[in-house]
């Protein structure tokens, strides 16, 4: 995880803990670029990677709709370099919700623990979930 408190200015994740991730460059497919995202900001190589959900985010930022494909990762033993991002750190999963984390964060990180594929959707208003919804696929 990742504590986003370096990028300070117009970083709307000020404060907050996410996984690693981030945009898909052009041509670039899903997994290609949570390899990618993962090597440059934690300096780890994945060795397997399960697509586990996709996330929908409407309207997140900027009236932009978000679409966040979720992994659950396997690294090549190494590490952790220095993250322009924020500080790094190995959070043990019974940890992970007491960190200071989106408010759907808390909602569908449990969903990476059940079997199968789950499609959600989080609805945010200044910064503040107002209603989600999944379907898990089996």
């Amino acid at each position: 995880m990742v504590h986003r408190i370096k990028k300070k200015e117009n970083d709307m994740h000020l404060g907050k803990w996410n996984g690693l991730g981030g945009k898909l460059e052009a041509g670039e497919t899903p997994e290609e670029c949570a390899v990618r995202e993962i090597r440059e900001e934690s300096g780890l190589i994945v060795s397997r990677l399960v697509l586990k959900g996709l996330l929908t985010f409407p309207g997140f930022a900027n009236e932009e709709d978000w679409y966040a494909f979720v992994f659950v990762a396997e690294c090549l033993p190494g590490e952790l370099i220095e993250s322009a991002e924020g500080t790094l750190r190995w959070i043990n999963d019974d940890q992970l919700l007491s960190l200071n984390l989106w408010e759907g964060d808390r909602i569908f990180l449990p969903w990476l623990d059940r079997p199968g594929f789950f499609s959600g959707k989080f609805v945010y208003q200044d910064g503040r979930l107002i209603e989600h919804s999944v379907v898990f696929y089996e």
